[in-house]
């Protein structure tokens, strides 16, 4: 093996996959090109497309001495087969792969290489963001692992990392995946990732990771096609993202990576499963019931040993329903408990001993355990109205007492904004004071100004801050008031009309839309029209 300290700059073969993506897989090529010297070769490897992409990177490539292009003959229908294709054509000492429809950003290929050289690592991983388009707004995906530059001697040291299954954010040194038989899945799998992931950790690489920005993740949900882990409509995308997982975990463990496994069965009630019971109330009674039989079956699986784990985190919790009932129940309330920060709606049932339970038929699943958690980090309850009004606009804030956790750490203010969903604007701060409204809630009412927050779509969020000091952030339960949220015109000095839609968001939070002026309320109304013609 050469020495990577004193190996030529020119190292890193970029593996490029693409299927009909003519649209932006030449970005996507030109980002990685645009790395500099680090990068020995651009691999291009198209997967059989119909829609002239392959004639595209053929004009690419006779103008790119280091782009070199594989093109399949067979569709995969996945994403595995033609990353294994770009492993097997690459002839540089180290690897890492781009989706056609996303971006390297400057430095990333360099921030990697140098830390993999400087810690003689087989593995290097930097920060991934999501950008939602076309808004633009960007979201860091697992950010706290990527928050300083750190030296894993091996990965058991931060089971964390299995929460990071994306490998598009890493750099792999070529011969550490070839001398294992290190590849991904072939043909149509969804979530290779995490599998591949787990076949990486599975072999304890030394790791480095580093707190650059090393890869843009594009998310175009206004799509025709969205991309397959996008695609959640349907529950035979459930079905794969759990056979993914079950064989992450078996691998893991297989290798007598027990901590790792652990925590990746951890993570699948902390990360899948509270996002996809944000979004089961939407679905029809078909996906329901299949989505509910299926989770079951493999939350059966688990042993005692997995139940311990944190047991007052709202993904157990959430599992626990599942594994007591056999049909699907309580779905508004479990879609508030999988929320982030979670919300533990009432009622707050007790069983006659006075321990806490999710419901009295179900006495089985108990929540003692929130008994003893910090008040910090319970899943605590506010309900929001927002009243529309011509004069001045009112929010309704109400917080719900639990298990009598709240009156104990004896609530004093709220702080309150408005942030903007697409950039970091905030709007509308101010703090205000709970008072006792009731013997187990507490109240506060903020006037809202519509004109200052102006158009755009906005998240409330939420402070509450306790006699001792201690502070949680969290969201608003949205309240229906008179059955529905409606959607009001209000007359305003400044923009003359605007349109304001409080809404619900899928994990049950209050939000805003706002449209200003003559213009922007014509946009909406046509854009209403245009749904209901569709």
């Amino acid at each position: 093996m050469p020495d990577p300290v004193s190996a030529p700059a020119s190292e890193v073969a970029v593996v490029v996959i693409g299927y009909n993506d003519r649209a932006h897989v030449g970005d996507a090529v030109r980002s990685a090109l645009a790395q500099g010297p680090a990068v020995a070769e651009v691999i291009a490897v198209d997967d059989c497309s119909t829609d002239g992409s392959d004639a595209l990177l053929a004009r690419l490539a006779a103008e790119e001495p280091r782009l070199r292009v594989v093109r399949r003959s067979v569709n995969s229908g996945g994403c595995g087969s033609p990353r294994n294709a770009g492993i097997d054509a690459a002839t540089a000492p180290y690897v890492m792969f781009l989706d056609s429809d996303d971006v390297l950003p400057p430095g990333a290929v360099d921030a990697l290489l140098a830390a993999a050289r400087e810690a003689r690592a087989e593995v290097a991983g930097g920060l991934c963001v999501r950008r939602e388009l076309p808004s633009g707004r960007e979201q860091p995906w697992q950010a706290p692992l990527y928050a300083e530059h750190t030296v894993l001697e091996r990965p058991a040291r931060l089971p964390r990392l299995v929460h990071d299954t994306l490998c598009v954010n890493k750099l792999y040194r070529t011969d550490f995946l070839r001398d294992h038989g290190i590849r991904f899945p072939e043909g149509r799998f969804l979530y290779e990732d995490f599998v591949f992931s787990a076949r990486v950790l599975a072999r304890d690489p030394r790791i480095a990771l580093v707190p650059d920005r090393v890869y843009v993740w594009q998310v175009r949900r206004s799509a025709e096609r969205l991309s397959l882990s996008l695609d959640r409509g349907r529950v035979d995308n459930w079905t794969a993202r759990i056979e993914a997982c079950a064989l992450a975990y078996d691998i893991l463990l297989g290798a007598g990576q027990k901590e790792l496994a652990r925590a990746a069965r951890a993570k699948f009630l902390d990360h899948e499963v509270r996002m996809y019971a944000r979004e089961l109330a939407l679905r029809d009674a078909h996906y329901q019931r299949a989505w509910w039989t299926r989770t079951r079956e493999y939350l059966a699986r688990y042993d005692a040993a997995d139940w311990e784990r944190n047991p007052a985190a709202p993904g157990r919790l959430l599992a626990q329903v599942l594994l007591a009932s056999p049909e699907p129940r309580d779905l508004p309330r479990l879609r508030e408990l999988a929320a982030r920060p979670a919300r533990l709606l009432p009622p707050y049932a007790r069983t006659p001993d006075g321990t806490p339970v999710w419901a009295p038929d179900l006495p089985q699943v108990s929540l003692a355990p929130l008994l003893s958690r910090p008040v910090s980090a319970l899943p605590l309850a506010v309900d929001a109205e927002l009243r529309l009004r011509a004069r001045a606009s009112l929010l309704r804030l109400r917080l719900h007492e639990l298990y009598g956790r709240v009156a104990e750490a004896d609530p004093r203010e709220l702080d309150v904004e408005w942030h903007a969903r697409d950039d970091d604007r905030t709007r509308g701060r101010t703090t205000v004071a709970l008072a006792p409204s009731g013997p187990d809630t507490w109240s506060a009412e903020v006037p809202v100004d519509l004109a200052g927050l102006g158009s755009g779509t906005w998240d409330l969020r939420l402070t509450l801050r306790f006699a001792d000091g201690a502070q949680r952030e969290v969201t608003a339960h949205a309240l229906v008031g008179d059955g529905r949220l409606r959607r009001r015109a209000v007359p305003s000095a400044v923009h003359g009309v605007l349109l304001a839609q409080p809404y619900a968001t899928h994990s049950g939070a209050l939000a805003l839309r706002v449209a200003t002026g003559l213009r922007g309320v014509l946009r909406v109304v046509r854009g209403r029209l245009r749904r209901l013609l569709h």
